[in-house]
């Protein structure tokens, strides 16, 4: 049973009640097996089964009960890593430091994302933990440029190196060739101490790398790809510099040298296209602005965007980035929002209207007030949340991390199996024979292209996803998304416009006109922050009605609101709320019914305690919501809508969008919308929700993927795990797509990372496989995994969308440019 141990700070705490608590509570989550509170150092300690429960769960489960527990999280770049046993081990070293509460090592990114309790350990002791492991860690990883120079550096350094063994190396290969095919060579060619001359260098300096990579991994009681690489290529060497100058035999130098130079050439190509995965981090780092015109004393004056304040007026000009994100307050123009949905038509901005920074002015001038500067912008945001995807680990990594935590020490051991074998019982006594052998078993298992299956694909898949404007916050989300079978989208803002119009009002009091009656109900809901409520007073203004201040106001929250104006007592919302308060609304049943029908929000009305009318509100469903729920179903993804509108209303703006009746949750409380997508999830089903509202953030969490359209509100987008910036359902599709299309291309890197080592071991068991062939291959498994992974940058998750769209005819006259909706 595997038991893991973990130290937390807690604040908060200010008498043994407080500590029992913590104890007691904590004793209760089904995995944990031991937990002991320390209120003098305010510390707890848990004993945990992590297949069980996580940290994530026992630091929540504290801090709901009221405590805090203070943590802070690092990113590391680390150096020296070159296989997938490295990062596990890098992985390991600082899990099992205390005061750590995960650590994540990504071997594509050469990062360490590390969550630790700052109270407990510190950056600098952390970065030891790495250099005791063997390895180097730099703080301050998310400089992408510097990142860029280091990679070029090592790949004009790995091409020097190249090119020198490739030089050295050719003679020996066709001194090879030569004995294979028997046809004649110099003399010198085959002469031993020749031979000697041209492998050395290529041993011990190109190879000096594998030799010192070995050194640091040895050191630390751990074996890594250079270890195979070193044993391998150093046996072939030794063994053929005995032959040149103590005993006689044949030699085999071209087997370490080519070896040697098949491996350089195969972390050059990689080098060069691991550095094209990050590049989506890059174009939207590109994006930023570096200055900006600001009007400070009614002067105006360039400069740096590193310095504008909140609550500076700032000016644009056609042609130019927004620098930071504001409200427009002169001015009208179209800006380029595509770095930010993915949209290309160009949106109208006017005055009151926001701003983004990174956007670009396609036409007039305006001048806005920056409200988000530096980190706070909605650009900085979103490459905070890329870089954070791009380095998490998805969880069907686990299975490489489990198989390189065994594979090289395993593969030491079939190796000098291998050996013994022909040594003594295949072929007694041919050194030459056992050696070759052992080297190929060696050379073909390194496991380095098993360290880059998933990550290249999370980077590629992330990065692609911000390209069209679908935000993905880690890799888990990811890989969990393209196994989604239930969607649950919420029905105003998410399905429809959510912007809702006073469409209709009836009265059926002869001492109360509409125009009264509108006067009413708009007065009372003036106050209210519901959108319906804000419909009304907006119809009511629109009709140049004056509305009074209502003297009293109550919201009941699933029923609709109280108000006094004046000396009436009016009372606005739906049949649960009449019947609470006994008055009859027989003559009004069928008018609502057939308001209902039309897919309208019908609220009664009562003045004084007697029903009086009806005002109707209709929220529009949004032009693409038919097309995206179409596309979901024919996916295979069954789609419900859930709604705290009553049935009819539900079930007429369902039919609209082609969701069948039975797949409408309808008069649901904000407060049961959680509940129900936990009984989908109980029901076997795996469930996304969608939704834009803050009544939608429980449901969100709840969910096994959170959908937030990017139009909706902060809060909806911290709780889900994938934001759509472009504001429309297809979004949902594209992103189920993207996944689907990801985790394909996880399987066929695991695949092709495995086969080279699953089926070359036996081969080069048997002896038949030479070592230069095992090198060739062992150095193009790594080289193909990332170029699959490459292949993802030219998937469209919007394809099929847009071949929807090149079948409308197009109008002869283009409509205006508009904001997505």
């Amino acid at each position: 049973m595997d038991i893991h141990k973990v130290s937390l700070k807690i604040l908060g705490m200010e008498c043994a009640a407080c500590a029992a608590k913590v104890e007691r509570t904590l004793k209760k989550l089904d995995g944990v097996t031991e937990v002991s509170v320390n209120l003098a150092v305010e510390k707890v300690t848990v004993n945990f089964q992590p297949n069980r429960v996580g940290i994530d769960q026992i630091i929540k489960t504290i801090v709901d009960l009221g405590y805090q527990v203070p943590t802070e999280k690092v990113d590391l770049k680390i150096s020296g890593m070159t296989c997938a046993a490295c990062a596990a081990r890098v992985e390991r070293a600082l899990g099992k430091r205390e005061g750590v509460l995960r650590a994540n090592v990504n071997f594509a990114m050469e990062r360490a994302a590390v969550e630790f309790d700052s109270t407990v350990v510190t950056v600098t002791e952390l970065k030891r933990t790495v250099a005791d492991a063997g390895y180097q860690a730099e703080e301050g990883a998310k400089c992408f440029d510097g990142d860029h120079e280091k990679r070029e550096r090592e790949t004009r350094k790995q091409i020097r190196l190249l090119i020198m063994s490739a030089v050295l190396s050719l003679p020996l290969l066709a001194v090879m060739f030569a004995e294979l095919f028997n046809f004649p060579l110099p003399m010198l060619l085959h002469n031993k101490i020749f031979q000697f001359a041209l492998a050395t260098p290529v041993q011990f300096i190109a190879g000096f790398q594998f030799y010192r990579g070995a050194y640091r991994s040895l050191r630390h009681g751990s074996a890594n790809m250079d270890v195979l690489i070193a044993l391998g290529t150093s046996a072939a060497y030794l063994y053929s510099a005995g032959a040149t100058f103590f005993y006689p035999g044949h030699v085999y130098y071209e087997t370490g040298t080519i070896i040697i130079t098949l491996i350089i050439l195969g972390k050059m190509l990689e080098s060069i296209a691991k550095g094209r995965t990050s590049e989506a981090i890059k174009k939207l780092m590109g994006l930023q602005a570096k200055t900006a015109r600001v009007v400070r004393n009614g002067q105006e004056m360039d400069i740096p965007v590193e310095e504008v304040q909140v609550g500076d007026l700032v000016l644009v000009r056609p042609g130019e980035k927004v620098p930071v994100d504001g409200v427009m307050k002169e001015g009208f123009s179209t800006v380029d929002e595509s770095m930010l949905t993915g949209e290309s038509i160009p949106v109208d901005k006017k005055i009151g209207d926001e701003v983004i920074g990174g956007t670009i002015n396609k036409h007039g001038s305006f001048k806005f007030e920056a409200t988000k500067v530096g980190s706070d912008t909605a650009l900085a945001q979103i490459i905070k949340i890329v870089e954070e995807a791009q380095g998490s680990k998805a969880p069907i990594q686990r299975l490489a991390d489990i198989i390189s935590a065994y594979f090289v020490p395993a593969v030491v051991g079939i190796a000098v199996v291998t050996f013994a074998v022909w040594y003594f019982f295949a072929d007694p006594g041919n050194l030459a024979r056992a050696l070759i052998n052992f080297t190929a078993v060696l050379v073909i298992a390194c496991p380095c292209a098993l360290g880059l299956a998933t990550p290249t694909s999370i980077m590629v898949g992330t990065g692609k996803g911000a390209e069209n404007g679908i935000l993905i916050k880690g890799g888990e989300h990811l890989e969990k998304a393209h196994a989604l079978n239930a969607i649950v989208l919420d029905k105003t803002g998410t399905i429809t416009k959510g912007e809702p119009s006073l469409t209709d009002v009836i009265t059926i009091d002869k001492g109360i006109s509409e125009d009264e009656l509108i006067r009413l109900v708009a007065s009372a809901e003036r106050g209210s922050e519901h959108p319906l409520g804000e419909a009304i007073v907006k119809g009511a203004r629109e009709r140049g009605i004056e509305l009074a201040e209502p003297q009293e106001f109550e919201a009941i929250p699933g029923h609709g609101i109280a108000s006094r104006i004046g000396e009436n007592i009016v009372l606005i919302g739906n049949r649960r709320l009449m019947y609470s308060q006994n008055i009859d609304i027989s003559r009004l049943a069928k008018q609502v019914d057939a308001l209902e029908e039309e897919g309208k929000t019908a609220m009664l009305v009562a003045v004084g305690g007697r029903a009086t009318g009806i005002v109707a509100v209709a929220d529009t469903v949004k032009e693409t919501s038919a097309e995206a729920i179409r596309a979901l179903r024919d996916m295979g993804i069954k789609t419900l809508m859930i709604t705290g509108d009553n049935r009819r209303t539900a079930e007429a703006i369902a039919k609209q969008v082609g969701i069948p009746p039975e797949d409408v949750l309808a008069e649901v409380l904000p407060q049961d919308k959680a509940k129900e997508v936990s009984q989908l999830k109980e029901s076997g089903e795996v469930v996304g929700m969608v939704g834009d509202g803050i009544n939608d953030a429980p449901a969100l969490a709840t969910a096994d993927v959170g959908f937030a359209i990017g139009t909706g509100t902060d809060v909806a987008m911290e709780a889900a795990d994938i934001t759509l910036m472009r504001g429309d359902l297809r979004g949902v599709a594209a992103s189920i797509k993207l996944s689907r299309a990801t985790m394909c291309n996880i399987k066929q890197n695991l695949f092709w990372a495995l086969i080279y080592n699953t089926l070359g071991i036996p081969v080069a068991a048997l002896g038949f496989l030479s070592p230069v062939l095992a090198g060739g291959a062992m150095a193009f498994s790594s080289v193909s995994v990332v170029t699959n992974a490459l292949r993802l940058k030219r998937f469209d998750p919007y394809r099929d969308f847009r071949r929807e769209e090149k079948k409308v005819p197009h109008r002869l006259i283009p409509e205006p440019a508009r904001r997505p909706e």
